[in-house]
């Protein structure tokens, strides 16, 4: 089994706006809202959206998506991004949980058959991790494996999970998928606007 968990804790504060409750188009679905589809559609049997306490609007919109998300609370978003990781797997992690794939909210467009591939090539090759490539660089999602779940928990909160990846390079698997949605954040207005061809 593995869940998949949705990092959309951040301030957004490059953004001005909530990235997750951003639209994929002119009244398409909002980033989490896709994002969660291709997961669940891509066989996640489980999807976590790790956000901030006093997010409501976030916590309504995932509220509509069905009893397959979940809302999770990170009460110390204010600490970093790895705070995230670590709430979104101490959610994750129950008896028959394996891994954990996660990503960030702001990769909405990755594909579920993407997902799929990745979730195929990580249980037939028992890595402690692997992670989409897409053309030699590396991109989400990213599959942690039970065999480094306590080390991301006591992780450098100033490094986070790149220190863990980074140590454990020689033991994952860099995966190449046909995706380039893998590598695209959209993390500030030019980047929506270049990808939409629309302001926010």
């Amino acid at each position: 089994m593995i869940p998949g968990v949705i990092l959309a804790a951040g301030l957004s504060s490059r953004m001005g706006r909530s990235k997750a409750l951003l639209p994929t188009s002119a009244g398409g679905p909002t980033f989490v809202r896709q994002l969660a589809r291709s997961l669940l559609e891509g066989g996640v049997v489980d999807v976590l959206v790790v956000a901030r306490p006093e997010d409501t609007a976030l916590r309504t919109e995932v509220e509509s998506l069905g009893t397959e998300v979940r809302l999770v609370i990170n009460a110390d978003a204010d600490r970093g991004q790895l705070s995230s990781v670590i709430t979104g797997l101490n959610a994750a992690d129950h008896p028959g949980v394996h891994a954990v794939l996660m990503t960030p909210v702001d990769m909405p467009f990755v594909k579920p058959g993407t997902v799929r591939e990745l979730l195929t090539a990580f249980a037939s090759r028992h890595a402690l991790l692997l992670r989409a490539t897409y053309r030699g660089r590396h991109g989400h999602p990213i599959i942690f494996g039970r065999g480094i779940f306590d080390e991301l928990r006591h992780a450098d909160p100033q490094v986070g999970a790149k220190a863990v990846v980074k140590s454990h390079a020689h033991e994952g698997i860099d995966f190449a998928v046909d995706d380039p949605a893998v590598l695209h954040d959209i993390d500030n207005p030019g980047d929506y606007a270049r990808v939409f061809n629309q302001s926010i």
